[in-house]
């Protein structure tokens, strides 16, 4: 396969033909436009249909609701569009392409999102192209309300990592204020477009996608997106053109009556001439139901060890303020944590601006990442209820992590012929450890070890605080060992001999300690910390139930450390330190046993024990073992 590859000069674009390389796709250039003067809510009030009764209390119930102070919009305060929705995309990009120091001949391919383009024909895409200039380039115009964008930026990041084009261009934009002009007094207006009123804004944002980092800033690398529609499962929740019961049926439609497109008043059958732009409607019982759908699939992506919500930047677009609140507390309530002070926001200043939003609080909060961070964004688009996802990671100029890399899975990854419970299993083992290794890279004492800080006291507490650990290893894995079952006796065996090799693990600890000057009785005397006591009771618990197959994830995580930290940490601290040998025994001889156990872990995971159900149960013990092990580490000096 071959691709066009571009190079320009002077704006002008000279074509040569080079090697698709498929691979990576990194968000280069970011860029926002929101246009005219912020509008506060008192000069909201006062634009046509913005006062009387009726507007006054839709306003007071929006405005506690949504919690935005301002907003921009493309239209004056007479309601006549001043700028049109292409001319904010086109805004938008020209900035993310600055922002990266290109010009729009670079771009290879244009993807958009919108709610409503200016026209019906011909596509928000070809119209922004044409506004943009450049030159020839694939467009793709994404249709639906605020996931829009991503889907754009899925396009985009497709491309760019099949090969397709070296530089791509997703954008959202929204010029919603055309269509929320109340009439009368705003009496007349139903809840539905009400609310909508006092919510939507206008403006764009765009990104630029390379297959590479920029060499001088930082570059936020695309890990993965996922979208998801469940319009099978629900009616229409925000709508424009659709008769009043949002259902739609042959000649009930906008495009069915006659005069200008418009919704006329609503009725089935309606042939009447009606306004030029149909109103926008949310049906505001049903939102609720979106916010369950949101928390659903965040907690089975979490559970996927694709998110970890305690450790990630979150970008959440939502419409009004108080569903933030929500959405944290329903999270928590399904056992996820959630670090609130790593959430953005810029409704309160920016407005909702539909498709757009995801990508102008991209623009904003991106000063705060910094290489290595994580970031999350997440679009629930009401529409018909679709959920977007996407995860980043902030690399540094050139590709740079900022940090050291993260090693693979010390178990790998699924091979050729693994059966699907297999394969799932590996799969979501190197996820959730991935997530832990990013968990552990915070750690004030794992950070000093690789960084090369560490002080000997440091690691003095490292081994005091792991002994009575090691010691409740062996105790939890001879507890095991007796609940399988005889169809399970190889098993109890593997466990058994797991056992005995490790029960005195502790002692070769202790003479580590004292070895590097530390008291013997301390060591005898020291209490678990919060870690080591909860990670100690969580195992013995599933250890004393029937056949407790899931604490293979237990020793996934255990066994990992060893065969894959042990030795590196060993020699960290001797080059930092300069310790002998038989001051880092206890390590040095986990990095070299525990390889063993891997191979026996990786046989039993392979013998056939393993059904879906199985598979979940393995990877939610590894998840937890290894936030307690990491809290063990995080709690060093608590004892």
């Amino acid at each position: 396969m071959r691709r066009r590859a571009a190079r320009w000069r002077n704006g002008s674009m000279n074509e040569v033909m080079t090697p698709a390389v498929a691979g990576e796709a990194y968000i280069t250039g970011t860029g926002a436009y929101l246009p005219g003067d912020p509008i506060g809510n008192d000069e909201l009030a006062a634009r046509p249909g913005g006062d009387g009764p009726g507007a006054a209390r839709a306003r007071a119930r929006a405005l506690a609701a949504n919690g935005i102070r301002a907003r921009h919009y493309a239209t004056d305060d007479k309601g006549q569009t001043i700028q049109l929705n292409e001319q904010l995309a086109a805004e938008a990009i020209r900035r993310a392409l600055a922002d990266r120091g290109l010009p729009p001949a670079a771009v290879g391919m244009l993807a958009t999102g919108t709610t409503a383009g200016d026209v019906l024909v011909p596509g928000f895409a070809s119209m922004v192209h044409g506004r943009l200039g450049g030159g020839p380039a694939e467009v793709l115009s994404a249709s639906g309300v605020c996931a829009s964008s991503m889907a754009a930026l899925r396009a985009a990041v497709a491309a760019v990592r099949l090969g397709e084009h070296r530089v791509a261009v997703a954008a959202g934009s929204e010029l919603a204020s055309r269509s929320l002009q109340a009439g009368g007094d705003g009496q007349g207006d139903a809840p539905d477009t009400a609310f909508l009123r006092w919510t939507l804004s206008d403006g764009a944002g765009a990104v630029v996608v390379e297959p590479a980092p920029r060499p001088d800033r930082p570059s936020l690398r695309v890990d993965w997106i996922r979208l998801s529609s469940h319009a099978h499962e629900h009616p229409a929740c925000m709508s424009a053109g659709l008769a009043g019961d949002r259902v739609p049926r042959p000649g009930t439609t906008w495009l069915d009556r006659r005069g200008p497109a418009g919704d006329g008043d609503g009725a089935a059958g309606d042939r009447r001439p009606s306004p030029a732009v149909p109103p926008l409607r949310q049906d505001m019982a049903a939102l609720r139901a979106l916010v369950d759908l949101g928390v659903a699939e965040y907690g089975r992506l979490t559970r996927a060890g694709l998110i970890d919500p305690a450790t990630e930047h979150v970008l959440v677009h939502y419409s009004a303020a108080h569903f933030r609140a929500t959405l944290l507390e329903r999270l928590r309530q399904a056992g996820h944590e959630p670090d609130e002070s790593r959430w953005f926001s810029n409704l309160d200043t920016a407005g909702n601006t539909g498709a757009a939003s995801i990508l102008v609080a991209l623009d904003e909060a991106r000063a705060r990442f910094r290489p290595g961070d994580r970031v999350l964004l997440v679009v629930p688009e009401s529409g018909r209820f679709t959920l977007a996802f996407a995860h980043l990671t902030c690399t540094g100029p050139g590709g740079q992590a900022g940090r050291r890399e993260l090693a693979a899975s010390p178990l790998g990854l699924p091979a050729p012929g693994d059966p699907p419970a297999v394969a799932r299993a590996m799969a979501e083992l190197a996820a959730t450890w991935a997530g832990f290794e990013r968990r552990l890279a915070r750690v004030p004492a794992v950070a000093r070890i690789e960084d090369g800080t560490a002080t000997i006291a440091d690691y003095r507490d490292l081994l005091l605080n792991l002994r009575q650990q090691v010691i409740d290893g062996s105790r939890w894995i001879s507890r095991a060992a007796s609940s399988f079952s005889a169809p399970l006796a190889w098993l109890r065996s593997a466990a058994i001999t797991h056992a005995a090799e490790e029960h005195r693990d502790y002692q070769m600890l202790e003479r580590d300690y004292a070895a590097c000057g530390g008291d013997p009785a301390d060591i005898a005397a020291a209490s678990p910390n919060a870690g080591s006591a909860a990670l100690s009771a969580f195992l013995m618990h599933r250890a004393g139930l029937p056949d407790p197959v899931d604490l293979l994830g237990a020793m996934f995580i255990i066994e990992g450390l060893g065969t894959a930290k042990a030795g590196h940490w060993a020699a960290r601290l001797q080059a930092s330190l300069a310790l002998r040998d038989d001051q880092v025994s206890f390590l040095r001889y986990h990095a070299a046993g525990d390889d063993a156990h891997f191979g026996v872990l990786a046989a039993a995971l392979r013998s056939g024990i393993l059904d879906d159900a199985a598979v979940t149960a393995v990877v939610r013990t590894a998840r937890v073992t290894a936030r307690l092990y990491a809290l063990q580490l995080e709690e060093l000096g608590n004892a």
